[in-house]
């Protein structure tokens, strides 16, 4: 008797708080759709928000596989131009309100010019991300320049800004080894057609993404900064799922402490981003596996899905 009536007077301050229009109303569903490397589309059916959305999906070394024998197309090196798969682009996205970048390399960001101007969305990223939407023509009334601790009420959704980390990449086969870590601010002045090598990190970010009266953790590689993220609750976690993870001090299982052990984790940044979408990722899945095995390992109750390209996963 004593739970059943704590639980009614609970039930009734939730519902107050929801008529005043102190809690955000839960809608009747929440999608995420994984768009390749680091990039999703989050979707309460009202407001859409992307995260890295590169589709371009350029024929190149990346740091954990090479060319593909049989690839046809160009294979683009650091001075060539970085040209957008506008074709496959407007083929799986249609409209954005928001589009938040983790960080300015090309594998997230060389997308966003084409993406932002085709849907008119506000850009959320660092000082180098709103350098690179300048240069492709993107409008300052349209760029949200942020650094980390930034807490923003975006209408109907909200979005906080965490500081992050970078990857390492030191185990990973084809990694260039730079002789110093690259600056974490660079020159702001770009100009198009940019170069593939001109998209820096130029610093890296995490969000959560309040949408829907869910909430969503995305990073966008394989690290994190630990004392950013101790205490947030987030009902899914997109936790970046590379080699590379394997250079930070038990990875998974200090994450996932910090998180409270979410209900959910989906794997990001963990496929074969340097071919076409109908090339098979069962290499990918392969390697995949010793992070799924950690996940299960830190925590048994957490659900972990291995996302297929463009198929919506609903966040109940």
């Amino acid at each position: 008797m004593y739970t059943f009536q704590v639980n009614k007077r609970r039930a009734y301050w939730l519902v107050m708080a929801l008529a005043l229009g102190s809690l955000p109303a839960a809608s009747a569903s929440v999608q995420l759709k994984y768009l390749g490397t680091a990039g999703w589309e989050v979707s309460d059916g009202t407001t859409v928000v992307l995260i890295d959305p590169y589709l371009s999906r350029l024929k190149q070394v990346t740091p954990n596989d090479g060319i593909l024998p049989g690839d046809t197309r160009k294979l683009f090196a650091s001075d060539d131009i970085a040209v957008s798969d506008t074709a496959t682009i407007d083929a799986h996205i249609t409209r954005a309100n928001f589009i938040v970048i983790t960080h300015s390399h090309g594998d997230h960001a060389m997308d966003l010019g084409y993406i932002a101007l085709k849907t008119g969305a506000m850009i959320l990223g660092t000082e180098r991300t709103c350098a690179v939407a300048r240069a492709y023509g993107v409008s300052d009334d349209k760029l949200m320049q942020v650094r980390g601790g930034e807490d923003l009420q975006l209408g109907p959704i909200s979005i906080r800004v965490i500081p992050s980390m970078h990857g390492i990449l030191r185990r990973a086969p084809n990694a260039q080894r730079a002789s110093a870590a690259a600056p974490a601010t660079v020159p702001a002045e770009l100009k198009a057609p940019l170069h593939v090598g001109d998209f820096a990190e130029g610093g890296t970010l995490a969000y959560l993404i309040r949408i829907g009266g869910r909430e969503i953790l995305a990073f966008g590689s394989m690290n994190y900064i630990e004392r950013e993220v101790e205490g947030l609750r987030p009902n899914v976690a997109l936790i970046g799922a590379m080699p590379e993870r394997r250079e930070i001090y038990q990875y998974t299982p200090r994450l996932l402490r910090a998180l409270g052990y979410p209900p959910m984790v989906l794997p990001t940044h963990w496929d074969r981003f340097n071919v076409t979408y109908d090339v098979s990722q069962q290499p990918a899945i392969e390697r995949l596996q010793s992070f799924l095995d950690e996940v299960k390992a830190a925590s048994p109750k957490t659900k972990v899905i291995v996302p297929k390209y463009f198929d919506p996963i609903t966040i109940r």
